[in-house]
């Protein structure tokens, strides 16, 4: 399994749930488990390194945040990824993003400023040629979920991250078909700027640019 996106509360001590919850919700997001595909918990406790309680635990909250769905005497599968429901994800995050750029240029601490600027630093050394799509898709994960961390909101970052999730998923279900993955992971750069230097207007602008560009890549691809 690849390293999953790094996200706040990483450097605490996890409970086992959260832990499982964290690594099985990342494999959905990736497509690492593919949509339809039956999620069986005993390989699922297996490979993480963790008894099936835990596990059980982790579905429960992934079948509210719509990555898996149980069917009665079928079992339970990762949920597939309906085009359909781009529309409606997009008029979730195109209000809500530029909200949480904003709110994070004013809230951000020193230590959200701190990781934020290391994933700056990160995004200037991407080489298109020299990295995976996989692996840019990961670094995308962890500067939203950076700014959404840095929002201080805690009942936004939680929207935020579901809806980025599902996002990630039509992404990655077309990644094969778009040409310039790298360049929409670049666009972070800006926004980072702006969100570590305070400026919330153009942190705003610039988070709402990004979500529609992401929008017009996915249907100029399909």
């Amino acid at each position: 399994m690849r390293n999953v996106a790094t996200e706040p509360g990483d450097g605490e001590e996890l409970s086992l749930a959260e832990r499982a919850y964290r690594a099985i919700r990342d494999r959905l997001v990736m497509l690492e488990i593919r949509p339809g595909a039956p999620i069986n918990e005993d390989q699922l406790a297996q490979s993480l390194g963790v008894g099936r309680t835990p596990v059980r635990e982790a579905l429960k909250r992934l079948q509210y945040e719509r990555l898996i769905t149980t069917y009665p005497r079928r079992g339970t599968f990762a949920t597939e990824v309906n085009i359909t429901d781009l529309a409606y994800i997009s008029e979730v995050r195109q209000e809500l993003e530029p909200l949480a750029a904003a709110r994070a240029a004013r809230r951000a601490t020193a230590t959200d400023r701190a990781t934020l600027t290391a994933l700056r630093r990160e995004l200037e050394s991407v080489d298109p040629r020299g990295h995976a799509a996989a692996d840019l898709m990961h670094l995308d994960l962890q500067v939203h979920r950076a700014i959404y961390a840095a929002t201080h909101n805690p009942y936004l970052e939680d929207t935020l991250v579901r809806h980025d999730n599902l996002a990630t998923r039509i992404w990655c279900l077309f990644i094969d078909r778009l040409s310039d993955v790298a360049g929409h992971v670049e666009e972070h750069g800006p926004l980072i700027d702006a969100i570590v230097a305070g400026d919330p207007d153009k942190a705003a602008q610039l988070a709402g640019n990004h979500v529609e560009g992401f929008e017009r890549a996915i249907r100029a691809a399909i």
